[in-house]
């Protein structure tokens, strides 16, 4: 059982397909270059909160004789964490790093750490674990002087903070900002979809013209409201319709061609039969079934040159491949060496070497076609010359005879088919007439044009006969 076939994707689907995942990718860039300016906006108010409570303590600190003193108003420290989710920490050192107040196992300040420039304090803030938390630290350093105005020294305030609460903001500002982008990623897919649906619509609309075309129409599409990028398209497709309706014409008039020359053949058989049937002599009926013998093989050369035609006009079946060209010719003399023979016709070939061309088995038909024909009008005596040259890059075949030849101003018409020159009226004394379908230089017109070749018909030497030249492409 044969595998259904695979249907390509609709270009709807793919401008949506390349248009939306590089807009998810911005919006993701957006939406964390957005989150991480919202996280350090967060912290640098945190860090903020951090420096007033460090303040607010530094404000209580005095110098005496004892050393440094500090009175922490424990109710400010509550007010900091009233609304928040965050344990706040403390510890005050003296002008010797002497601990004096707050939490001793706080971790110890690292002199290394660099002092923010976002405000005009001697204060650095870091991230250290405490207890088993990360916690964040804002350290001042603080002059403390004694009763006299006299500088003692610097003081140390350590206030930190665990982290609860700027992750509870951090995830509200994740929140937010996923939110928006969600719903902004929602409405540009609303907007491409109708966008591409409605920039679409002039195809859905040639797609639904060419469906509602009847069969064997040819006449070409409009392209006035085509759009400008798929005039080309249209124009290619009209371009394919010129070309079946002359397929089809040519076919229409090889129909008719083929039904006018058979019906003579056909109506001649019908009569020698009926005579045959009527007729008691022995001898006139012996007379009556050769001609009825004579008519049938000409039925057949015409039936064969008529399927030889067809062949033709279609190029075949089979797919070109290199042959070698004088092989081919040398052959076509052989088996026509017979028949020129019984004429008493000089049938020669020139040519050295390999001509490779590319074509099929349908060049045979061409060579054995210009052969015949050439045989078939050259008088008894005469002389028929093949011959396979190279012209630059061009392979040449030329066959020339010393017959009648054809005027030039038949040459164009003899390769229509059924068409038969003067010359095919000609004989020589004691010969019959030439007997032909004109088909013959119609059928290797159509081989010469299915390979790509060019034919042309020319006098022959000293002006008597005919030369038949085909020029093909180097394989």
């Amino acid at each position: 059982m044969a595998e259904p076939r695979k249907r390509a994707a609709s270009l709807r689907a793919r401008l949506l397909w390349w248009l939306i995942p590089p807009m998810l990718a911005l919006q993701a860039a957006y939406g964390v270059v957005a989150y991480s300016n919202a996280l350090e906006s967060a912290n640098q108010a945190y860090d903020r909160t951090l420096l007033a409570s460090a303040r607010n303590i530094s404000e209580r600190i005095t110098l005496t004789p004892e050393g440094v003193r500090v009175d922490v108003p424990y109710i400010s420290l509550d007010t900091f964490e009233v609304g928040m989710n965050a344990t706040m920490f403390y510890r005050v050192s003296g002008v010797h790093g002497e601990f004096v107040s707050g939490y001793d196992d706080l971790p110890p300040f690292d002199a290394s750490q660099p002092r923010t420039k976002l405000y005009p304090a001697l204060v650095s803030f870091y991230d250290r674990t405490y207890r088993g938390q990360p916690i964040r630290i804002a350290a001042l350093r603080q002059p403390v002087m004694d009763a006299s105005g006299t500088r003692g020294g610097m003081a140390l305030i350590e206030v930190g903070e665990t982290l609860d609460s700027r992750q509870a903001l951090t995830r509200n500002i994740l929140f937010d900002v996923l939110w928006g982008q969600l719903m902004l990623v929602l409405a540009a897919v609303l907007v491409i979809w109708l966008f591409t649906r409605r920039a679409l619509a002039p195809l859905d609309a040639l797609r639904e013209a060419v469906a509602q075309r009847q069969p064997g129409a040819t006449t070409p599409l409009p392209l006035d409201s085509a759009p400008r990028e798929t005039a080309p398209l249209v124009e290619a497709m009209n371009g394919y319709m010129a070309r079946l309706e002359q397929v089809l014409a040519a076919q229409r008039r090889f129909i008719a061609d083929a039904a006018h020359q058979l019906r003579t053949p056909l109506a001649v058989l019908h009569t020698q039969a009926q005579l045959a049937a009527r007729e008691h002599d022995p001898d006139e009926q012996r007379r009556i079934a050769q001609g009825l013998a004579d008519s049938t093989a000409r039925m057949a050369a015409l039936a064969d040159r008529l399927l030889s035609m067809a062949r033709a006009a279609h190029g075949g079946a089979e797919a070109p491949r290199a042959l070698d060209l004088a092989a081919l010719v040398k052959e076509v003399c052989l088996e026509l060496t017979p028949a020129a023979r019984a004429r008493r016709i000089d049938l020669g070939f020139e040519g050295e070497g390999a001509q490779p061309v590319r074509g099929t088995d349908l060049l045979h038909e061409l060579v054995t076609n210009l052969v015949d024909n050439a045989l078939r009008y050259t008088p008894s005596g005469g002389m028929v010359t093949a011959r396979v040259l190279r012209a630059g890059e061009a392979v040449v075949l030329e066959v020339e005879d010393d017959g009648p030849g054809i005027p030039a101003a038949q040459r164009a018409a003899v390769l229509e088919p059924f068409y038969r020159g003067k010359a095919a009226g000609l004989k020589a004394p004691g010969e019959a007439a030439p007997t032909g379908s004109g088909l013959g230089l119609t059928i290797v017109r159509d081989i010469a044009v299915a390979h790509g070749a060019s034919l042309v018909l020319l006098d022959g030497a000293h002006g008597r006969g005919l030369l038949v030249r085909v020029r093909f492409a180097p394989a």
